[in-house]
């Protein structure tokens, strides 16, 4: 039987879950019910069982310490530092998602004792390396959504250009000035103007939009960068 000459370190999986409020941006967090870090808050995660893939574990995990399931998450990056876990070596694989509060339902599962959204802004003390992985993520949802137009996955079908603009201030936690917001976004050719205006608001209604999807890939597929 063969043996590896040298210890083999252990592989996890830690999830950040990016929830997107009427007006906040947040994250999912659990508070750990086993040591270590017994009654901190951490982001779901958890160990890679020897029969799956990372992947598999990381939706694995998910659901079962938050009830959350069939979402689509992108792996960040991966976290090595040698005094990460103060079990032993090991080696976590991040990823991190963007969705909309509303469509989510979280429960603690296995082994967590609480399950909660939280806002970016204002998060507790995090157990492990789990701010350095929030702080990494959150950099890179910031990046991401200025070149790549996942803002629009976060709106109903029609939209109207205040409530696309909103979404964007969330999630880079800034405001952005209307008139040139509306004036680039506009001029990308990327939204169908609508026949329709707002209903059940308070305030005059708004022209209502829909993002083309296939005028997006086709203009993607020619070299098109997409820029906020």
């Amino acid at each position: 039987m063969y043996t590896y000459e040298y210890p083999r370190p252990a592989l996890t999986v830690d999830c950040i879950i990016f929830g997107l409020g009427e007006n906040s941006l947040k994250v999912l967090l659990i508070e750990r019910a086993d040591e270590p870090f017994k009654g901190m808050w951490a982001l779901p995660g958890g160990f890679v069982d020897m029969d799956e893939t990372i992947d598999d574990a990381a939706r694995r995990e998910l659901e079962e310490e938050t009830g959350i399931k069939g979402m689509f998450m992108e792996q960040l990056y991966t976290f090595g530092d040698v005094n990460r876990d103060p079990r032993g070596r090991v080696v976590s694989v991040a990823y991190y998602a963007l969705v909309n509060l509303s469509e989510y339902n979280v429960k603690p599962g296995s082994d967590a004792r609480r399950a909660e959204w939280h806002e970016v802004n204002q998060l507790p003390p995090l157990a492990f390396d789990h701010a350095l992985i929030f702080e990494t993520a959150l950099k890179r949802l910031k990046g991401k959504v200025r070149y790549q137009p996942i803002g629009f996955e976060l709106l109903p079908e029609k939209f109207a250009l205040s409530q696309l603009q909103r979404v964007y201030e969330l999630i880079l936690n800034k405001e952005l000035d209307k008139r040139n917001f509306r004036k680039k976004i506009l001029g990308m050719g990327l939204l169908i103007e609508l026949p329709e205006r707002q209903k059940g608001v308070s305030h005059r209604a708004a022209k209502l939009y829909k993002f083309d999807k296939a005028k997006y890939r086709q203009l993607e597929a020619e070299g098109f960068m997409f820029e906020i």
